[in-house]
């Protein structure tokens, strides 16, 4: 499984947001300064997590961007797949094969592992990352 830069980015950027939420809506212009992410780029990824309701936005001079919700209830599937899409296994070796009998093995091995990952992150919080929880 790859992760995506922009999955990154966004991953770091929820983190920041989130650290830094005592001063009210963070600039996207301080992510982009502070970890080197382009701006324009990180715009656009951080409106991906606002359709999905891991962030909101506010316009105006005390605009910015801050948590939809409590670190404890965003999880990094959530974080992941608002930006990369939904997480599972595309194979269609079975298919492919005409059903041969490996191919149908193999395909059950890489969904089981791609249902294992997607609990994984589900079960990761954003707030057991940034260590508000033990």
């Amino acid at each position: 499984m790859k992760i995506s830069r922009s999955t990154g980015y966004a991953l770091v950027a929820v983190g920041y947001i989130a650290m830094n939420y005592k001063e009210g809506a963070v600039l996207a212009a301080r992510i982009s300064k502070e970890y080197n992410i382009p701006l324009e780029y990180l715009l656009k990824i951080l409106q991906q997590l606002v359709r999905a309701n891991v962030l909101r936005s506010k316009r105006g001079p005390r605009g910015g961007f801050f948590l939809a919700r409590p670190a404890e209830s965003i999880t990094l599937l959530e974080i992941i797949e608002a930006v990369d899409g939904p997480l599972h296994s595309h194979l269609h070796l079975a298919e492919q094969t005409n059903n041969a009998p490996f191919s149908q093995k193999m395909e059950d091995v890489c969904r089981k592992a791609t249902d294992e990952v997607r609990v994984i992150y589900e079960k990761a919080r954003l707030s057991k990352m940034l260590g508000w929880e033990a």
